[in-house]
């Protein structure tokens, strides 16, 4: 086994209670095929979500922090097709 591995790796059976309405819900809302993807893609959803909480509390934490310029000088150059 490599050290990165597909699979399920660190994967354990849960046994859950949920509205079987909600679930469907939260399936359609999100275009997942299974049960086991809905809750996945909402656990990861509920992760995010508080990793930006945390990140949006630390705006304006840091007196001495400089403007970032959101383009580079010259970038509206134009592309020629490959």
């Amino acid at each position: 086994m490599g050290l990165y591995q597909y699979g399920n790796v660190g994967c354990m059976k849960k046994t859950l209670h949920i509205d079987e309405g909600t679930l469907r819900e939260a399936k359609k809302a999100c275009g997942a095929a299974t049960d086991t993807e809905t809750v996945r893609l909402g656990l990861v959803a509920l992760i995010r979500h508080a990793a930006y909480e945390r990140l949006r509390k630390l705006r304006g934490s840091d007196a001495d922090a400089k403007d970032v310029p959101r383009r580079r000088p010259g970038a509206r150059k134009s592309r020629t097709a490959a």
